[in-house]
């Protein structure tokens, strides 16, 4: 009874179960580093990259505007890849962002393969084989423009992430976390809203409409940024050297 309420509750409150699913989003991540170093930081990568594919066609009203639920869980990956440059550097958040380039696209091609696969024609499956084909037809149905546009948002701005945040990094003698993974994230995530924008909706919708998308989008991410500075600062003060599977020591660079 009581969880239903809350359920029913939380389905009016759109905005506070925003806040909600940006927290829990982000204590799964740092649970994950918590528990497994920075290997933990990966596999929150790989799962907000697959999370962000599931739901990023899922369309919602926040505060007025319209955004993406995939919005929550590809501005998290941006969060990771600081937390890796913080405790690891600029080499090992490099390597992160590759991984999940490619994991990129493996998803893609794998869900295009399966969607060249006619739904099963047995008396007792052909209806909901055909309704699940459908279902899953509409929700990954990539299109070229789509594909080339996330990829290219997704490796230029992570890779410009990571570089801002060590020259800010560099340039504050290491001081300053709070600066460091604002800005770097704020100027990734314009990179990385124009790329897309420009890619994916030039030419499909009027500008105005296309400005107004992108501007939507941007706000939450930029929002999501500065949620997730008090969660990189408990993240990085904990010592998780003994949960790596690797010998390296964290850097202090």
């Amino acid at each position: 009874m009581l969880a239903g309420n809350l359920t029913e509750s939380l389905q009016f409150n759109q905005e506070a179960l925003w806040f909600i699913t940006i927290a829990i989003d982000l204590g799964f991540a740092i649970i994950l580093y918590r528990l497994f170093g920075r290997q933990g930081l990966y596999a929150s990568i790989i799962i907000s990259l697959l999370l962000a594919n599931l739901q990023g066609p899922k369309l919602t009203e926040i505060f007025g505007l319209q955004t993406s639920m995939g919005v929550i869980l590809y501005s998290s990956i941006f969060f990771a890849t600081d937390l890796l440059s913080e405790r690891y550097g600029k080499q090992e958040a490099t390597r992160a962002v590759m991984i999940g380039f490619l994991v990129s696209i493996i998803i893609i091609v794998m869900i295009s393969i399966s969607l060249a696969y006619l739904p099963a024609k047995g008396p007792e499956t052909a209806a909901i084989a055909l309704s699940m084909h459908e279902a899953t037809a509409t929700l990954f149905n990539y299109t070229p423009r789509f594909v080339i546009g996330s990829l290219l948002a997704y490796l230029i701005s992570q890779r410009f992430d990571v570089w801002v945040f060590h020259l800010i990094k560099e340039k504050t003698q290491g001081n300053h976390l709070w600066l460091r993974n604002n800005v770097s994230t704020v100027l990734a995530q314009a990179v990385d809203t124009i790329i897309y924008g420009l890619i994916a909706w030039w030419g499909v919708v009027d500008l105005s409409t296309a400005m107004q998308l992108a501007l939507a989008k941007y706000l939450f991410k930029v929002l999501i940024a500065v949620i997730d500075t008090p969660f990189i600062y408990l993240a990085r003060s904990w010592d998780v050297g003994s949960k790596d599977w690797v010998d390296e020591p964290p850097s202090k660079i």
